[in-house]
């Protein structure tokens, strides 16, 4: 069984940027994906970004050009790099790995405020 670690979360100010960091307790290379989502309280958890296995990337249009999803196999870990935060961005972000099965993690709060 393997176990998603997330971490980075924490409160910056509008304009500022995270690094969020998504570390398996084993293997990446064997998911075909990997995702980010987020939610936010009495909200559906959205989709913020996703990579294969390939590294062909998508993104939600509203952090496209502001967030660069990325995983690197040898340390068995995907990040989230968020540039120019936005207040909506604040939300619990939660890392997701499919391969027969789907994975996720516990979550991080990122929190955008002045």
């Amino acid at each position: 069984q393997v176990q998603l670690v997330e971490s980075g979360g924490g409160l910056v100010q509008p304009g500022g940027s995270l690094r969020l960091s998504c570390a398996a307790s084993g293997s990446i290379s064997n998911f075909y994906v990997m995702r980010w989502y987020r939610q936010v309280p009495g909200k559906q958890r959205e989709l913020v970004a996703g990579i294969t296995n390939g590294d062909t990337t998508n993104y939600a249009e509203s952090v496209k050009g502001r967030f660069t999803i990325s995983r690197d196999n040898a340390k068995n870990t995907m990040y989230l790099q968020m540039n120019s935060l936005k207040p909506e961005d604040t939300a619990v972000y939660y890392c997701n790995a499919f391969s027969h099965l789907v994975y996720w993690g516990q979550g991080t709060q990122v929190t955008v405020s002045s």
